[in-house]
C-alpha cells in the first residue's frame, strides 16, 4: 500500500470513528458539556433584548420593605401593588415564577386576585407533578402502573383570576441546566411559562397570524378562536397555546408553508410584526426541547429590586428605575449574592464563588430567545456529518503524510480557523457547531493513531535493517546503531581482541573457471561452512573480501577463555572446510588461518557516505601476516605465541621466531595442531623431534638440526615446516648468518 494510500485509509477511519462518537450518547454529553461551554466562553457575553426585564424578589428588597427574608412570608398586597404599578406603567405580560401555593389571609388574597383579574395580563406559575396511575383496575388484572405528569395549579383565587398558567421544570444540580423544554409531555402537551407568555406578548398580533395560517392552509376545527378578545376567560391564553400546538403537530409542514408566505410579497407586515410571527411558527413547529442561549452571568438581563416597583407605605413607588412600557416582566427570587441563593441552577456561567442563575433569569432568557427567534441550534445533520467526515479525513491524511511536528502545527492552524468560525456562527445565528469530537476526539485518534503507526513500521523497518546489520556487524553493535544511527560515524573504542584470518588457496583459478553466478553461489556455501564455527564460539565475522575472512573475538582486558574459543574455532573451521572439500559438488578450496591478539581499535572506518565496521590496529595486519605464512611452512594453522599462551586444551608446537615482512619486529610462531583429547602418538613423536631440531637450529649445528628434521620429515609422511628449515639449513650451512643471529627466520614475502 503507498503512502497516499495509507493516508487515504487512516483519514476515512478516523471520519468514521468521529462520526461514531458524534451520534452515541458519550459523544453528544461531551459535547454538550464541553463544547457547548467553550462555545460560550469564546463568544461571552452578549446584549439581552430590551423587551425583558426582571423583578428580582431578594433580600436587598426585604430589608429595604421590612419584610421577613423568606419571600413566602410576603404579604399578598404587596405583590397587588406591584402588578397595579407594572399594568399602570404599561407592562404587557406580567410572569411569576413564583409558585402561590398556600392560601393566605381572605382580605390579602382577594387583593391580589383581584389586581390579576384587572391587569389582565398576569401568568402565573405552575408545577408538574408526577402520578403513577394503575392500569387493568377495571377488570381486576394488574397490568402495571402508567407514569404522567399533572399540571399542579396555584391558590384558586390566583388560578381563576390569571391570563394563563404555566410551569417551568428544570434539572437541578449536578446536573448543568442547558436546556428546557417548550411543551412539556404529561398530560397532553403542557405549554411550559415561556411559551405561554410570549404568546400573551404577541396577542396584539394574534389575528394577523391566524389570517397567515388561513393562507397557508385552511383551519381543521373550530378549536382556534379567530379573536383574542375571546381570550378573556381563566387561562385562555394556556386553551389557545395547547390547541394551536395540536394543529402544528397534525401538519408538520404548516410551519414551512407559513413561513414560506410569511416571506413572500404578498404581505403587509412591518419588520417587527415579521419577526414576532416568525418566532411563533418556529415556536409552535419546532422541537419541544430547545437549548438555551444564555446572554451572560447573573444580572445580565435587566433586573431590578422589587423594593424598586413598591413601597412599604399603602401607595405605590414613585419614579421606576427602567421603562416597563410594552415589555414583559418576569417576577421570581434572583439575588446577588451565594448564600442569599434559594432559587440557583449550575449553567455554564455560574460564578467561580458559586452564584448561579436563577429560576427567573432561566424562564426570562427562555423568553428571550423564543422572541428573538435565537435559540441554540445544534448543526444539522447533514452539517454535522460533512464537519465531522471532512474534518476526519484531514486529521487522518495530515497526521499520517506529514511527520509529527508539522502535522500538529497545522491542525493547531487549521483548529483555530475552525474555532473561529464557529465562534461567529454561534454568536451571529446560535448555531453550534461540533468541537469536542473534530477538535479534540478525532484530531487525537488521527495524531495518536500515525505516530502509532508510524512507531510500528519504523520499529518493523529498524528490525529490518537490524536484521540486514546482523550479516555485517556484531549484534551489541547493531543493538547501538538501532537506537542511535548517528553514531555511526563516530563510535569506536579501545578492546582487547583476538583476531583470526583465513585465506583460500586456488581462489583465483577458480574464479577463472567459473561464472559471476555459480562464483557467488560456490562462495556462499564456502562461507557457510566456515562461518558456523566462528557463532558457534561467540566470534564475529569483521570484514570478507573475496576469499579471506577475519573474524575477531573482543574483551576489554586479555581473556584466556576467548583465547580458547578462538582456538577451538580455529580447528572446527579446518574441520568444516575438510568436508566441504569432500563433498561431491564442491571444487577444493584449501584454506589457511592464521590467529594473533592484542589490543586493537574496533569502529565504524570510512569517510562522506561509506563506512565499515571493522578492527584496526597492528594485530589485525600480524594475525594476516601469520595466516600468510602457512603458504611457507605448508601448515593450517598458525598462532602467535601471545594466542597460545596460557591456553590448555590443545596439541600445538612452536615453530620458532619470525620476522614477518613489513614488520620490524620478530613474533614466536606456533602451529595448532588438534585437542588433546584427539591427539595420536605420531603428532607427539613429530611434535618432540621438531622441538629438539628446532633447538639445534637455534644453536647453529646445522647438520645436527637437519638430520632431526628430515626425521620428522620421514616420521609424518611429509611435515611442512620440517622442509621449511632443511631447506633453511642448507642455505645457512653454506652461508652462515651474521653473529647477532639468534634464531629468528626473515620473511621477505607475504
Amino acid at each position: 500500500m503507498s503512502p497516499l494510500q495509507k493516508a487515504l485509509v487512516l483519514g476515512f477511519l478516523t471520519a468514521i470513528v468521529g462520526l461514531a462518537a458524534s451520534v452515541s450518547s458519550f459523544g453528544v454529553s461531551l459535547e454538550e458539556n464541553i463544547g457547548l461551554s467553550m462555545m460560550f466562553g469564546l463568544r461571552g457575553k452578549r446584549h439581552s433584548p430590551a423587551d425583558v426585564v426582571i423583578v428580582s424578589v431578594d433580600k436587598e428588597s426585604a430589608k429595604e420593605l421590612n419584610l421577613p427574608d423568606d419571600p413566602r412570608k410576603w404579604p399578598r398586597q404587596l405583590h397587588a401593588r406591584l402588578v397595579q404599578k407594572l399594568k399602570q406603567e404599561g407592562a404587557r405580560v406580567i410572569a411569576f415564577d413564583i409558585f402561590f401555593a398556600d392560601r393566605g389571609s381572605p382580605k390579602e388574597d382577594r387583593e391580589f386576585s383581584d389586581a390579576i383579574g384587572k391587569a389582565g395580563n398576569v401568568v402565573l406559575s405552575g408545577y408538574l407533578k408526577r402520578e403513577d396511575l394503575p392500569l387493568g383496575r377495571e377488570t381486576g388484572n394488574d397490568a402495571g402502573n402508567l407514569t404522567v405528569e399533572r399540571l399542579v395549579a396555584p391558590a384558586e383565587p390566583f388560578a381563576r383570576s390569571a391570563m394563563g398558567i404555566a410551569p417551568f421544570p428544570l434539572p437541578k444540580v449536578p446536573v448543568r441546566v442547558s436546556q428546557y423544554w417548550t411543551f412539556k409531555t404529561g398530560e397532553g402537551d403542557i405549554p411550559t411559562l415561556p411559551v405561554v407568555v410570549l404568546q400573551a406578548f404577541t396577542l396584539e398580533n394574534y389575528g394577523d397570524f391566524i389570517q397567515l395560517m388561513k393562507r397557508a392552509a385552511p383551519l381543521p376545527g373550530t378549536n382556534i378562536p379567530h379573536d383574542k378578545n375571546v381570550l378573556a376567560s381563566a387561562q385562555g391564553i394556556e386553551k389557545l397555546v395547547r390547541a394551536l400546538k395540536e394543529v402544528f403537530q397534525s401538519d408538520p409542514s404548516l410551519a414551512t408553508r407559513m413561513l414560506t408566505e410569511l416571506d413572500s410579497e404578498g404581505t403587509s407586515f412591518s419588520s417587527t410584526e415579521k419577526d414576532r410571527m416568525r418566532s411563533l411558527i418556529n415556536m409552535y413547529g419546532a422541537v419541544n426541547n430547545r437549548y438555551l442561549n444564555f446572554y451572560g452571568p447573573p444580572r445580565t438581563i435587566t433586573t431590578i429590586p422589587y423594593y424598586r416597583f413598591v413601597s412599604s407605605g399603602d401607595g405605590v413607588a414613585g419614579e421606576l428605575p427602567v421603562d416597563v412600557k410594552g415589555k414583559a416582566v418576569f417576577v421570581g427570587h434572583s439575588e446577588l449574592y451565594r448564600l442569599e441563593q434559594k432559587d440557583g441552577f449550575y449553567t455554564v456561567f455560574s460564578q467561580s464563588n458559586g452564584l448561579d442563575l436563577s429560576g427567573v433569569e432561566i424562564a426570562a432568557t427562555a423568553f428571550a430567545n423564543l422572541l428573538e427567534n435565537m435559540s441554540v441550534a445544534p448543526a444539522d445533520f447533514k452539517t454535522l456529518l460533512a464537519i465531522v467526515v471532512l474534518w476526519g479525513m484531514l486529521a487522518g491524511f495530515l497526521c499520517r503524510r506529514l511527520s509529527a511536528a508539522v502535522a500538529a502545527l497545522s491542525l493547531l492552524g487549521l483548529g483555530i480557523v475552525y474555532l473561529l468560525v464557529a465562534e461567529y456562527r454561534f454568536r451571529t445565528g446560535g448555531v453550534w457547531y461540533p468541537v469536542v469530537v473534530p477538535l479534540f476526539f478525532q484530531t487525537s485518534f488521527g495524531f495518536f493513531s500515525a505516530v502509532s503507526l508510524k512507531y510500528m513500521e519504523s520499529s518493523k523497518d529498524r528490525e529490518v535493517i537490524r536484521k540486514a546489520f546482523g550479516y555485517y556487524l556484531p549484534d551489541p553493535v547493531v543493538d547501538r546503531l538501532s537506537k542511535n544511527i548517528a553514531e555511526i560515524k563516530t563510535e569506536s573504542e579501545l578492546v582487547y581482541g583476538i583476531c583470526l584470518s583465513t585465506d583460500a588457496e586456488h581462489y583465483t583459478s577458480l574464479s577463472e573457471n567459473m561464472g559471476p553466478k555459480e562464483l557467488s553461489s560456490f562462495l556462499n556455501r564456502y562461507y557457510a561452512a566456515i562461518f558456523e564455527p566462528i557463532r558457534k564460539h561467540t566470534g564475529v565475522v569483521a570484514n570478507v573480501i573475496g576469499d579471506s575472512m577475519l573474524a575477531i573475538w573482543v574483551a576489554a582486558t586479555p581473556d584466556s577463555a576467548l583465547k580458547h574459543q578462538a582456538c577451538l574455532a580455529a580447528l572446527d573451521i579446518a574441520e568444516e572446510v575438510r568436508r566441504f572439500n569432500e563433498s561431491p559438488d564442491a571444487s577444493p578450496l584449501p584454506t589457511r588461518i592464521g590467529l594473533h591478539s592484542g589490543y586493537i581499535v574496533l569502529g565504524h572506518i570510512g569517510a562522506v557516505d561509506h563506512y565499515e565496521y571493522r578492527p584496526v590496529g597492528d594485530i589485525v595486519n600480524t594475525a594476516t601476516r601469520i595466516e600468510g605464512l602457512n603458504k611457507y611452512l605448508g601448515t593450517r594453522i598458525l598462532a602467535s605465541e601471545d594466542v597460545i599462551r596460557r591456553v590448555d586444551g590443545f596439541l600445538t608446537r612452536k615453530l620458532g621466531k619470525f620476522l614477518l615482512v613489513g614488520k620490524s619486529k620478530p613474533i614466536v610462531v606456533h602451529e595448532l595442531l588438534s585437542r588433546t583429547g584427539d591427539v595420536n602418538q605420531k603428532e607427539e613423536d613429530t611434535c618432540t623431534a621438531f622441538a629438539a631440531a628446532l633447538a639445534a637450529f637455534r644453536r647453529r649445528e646445522w647438520d645436527a638440526a637437519m638430520e632431526y628434521f628430515d626425521t620428522c620429515i620421514k616420521n609424518s609422511g611429509g611435515d611442512g615446516p620440517s622442509q621449511f628449515y632443511l631447506t633453511l639449513c642448507e642455505q645457512y650451512r653454506a652461508k652462515p648468518p651474521g653473529d647477532s643471529w639468534d634464531g629468528e627466520v626473515y620473511m621477505d614475502k607475504k
